[in-house]
């Protein structure tokens, strides 16, 4: 079996992150109908557990970092793109974000309790060696989340197909990607 995750090279994906960040929080709320608030504080609290250390990859501005630490987690947030963590360090300044990519990981083996990530994993260009760095620098038991929108079948993908391949992108036209801080 082979997972299929991003499409870009590494170096365009953080381009383009670079470049939405600004609103890329936006971006999620109207995406998700508003409801990736609740899915990030649900993801969070099936395994984060009161003092756990956390790491939260491909954390982009924060969100589920943030709902991991208010689940009792003591956590660090990783991304690659600066941009997004300029907007998560303004967020949550209490928080630790470190600049680093899922593929070679910054932390020493068994390092936490649990890992997070959310909306990150379709953007990895080898999604493989990306779990592989996450469960190297789990402890032994610990735990990871990982929040994805995929494709439906069955009744609700026509909902899908319109929302995401015909709103989302005429909303993001709207959008400008530059200098809209």
């Amino acid at each position: 079996m082979s997972v299929a995750s991003g499409r870009l090279p590494a170096e365009s994906v953080r381009v383009m992150f670079d470049r939405i960040a600004p609103v890329y929080d936006l971006m999620n709320r109207t995406m998700t109908a508003g409801l990736d608030r609740r899915w990030r504080r649900i993801t969070a609290e099936a395994v984060v557990r009161p003092s756990n250390a956390v790491l939260d990859a491909c954390c982009g501005t924060g969100d589920l970092a943030i709902a991991d630490a208010r689940a009792g987690g003591r956590v660090i947030g990783l991304d690659f793109s600066e941009r997004m963590l300029e907007r998560a360090r303004s967020k949550s300044p209490d928080l630790e974000w470190v600049s680093g990519d899922v593929l070679a990981l910054p932390f020493d083996d068994a390092s936490f309790d649990a890992a997070t990530v959310g909306f990150g994993v379709r953007n990895v260009e080898d999604l493989e060696r990306a779990l592989r760095e996450l469960r190297r620098v789990l402890r032994d038991g610990g735990r990871l989340a990982i929040l994805e929108i995929t494709r439906p079948r069955g009744l609700l993908a026509p909902f899908y197909r319109f929302w995401f391949d015909g709103v989302v992108p005429l909303l993001g036209k709207l959008v400008p990607g530059e200098g809209c801080e």
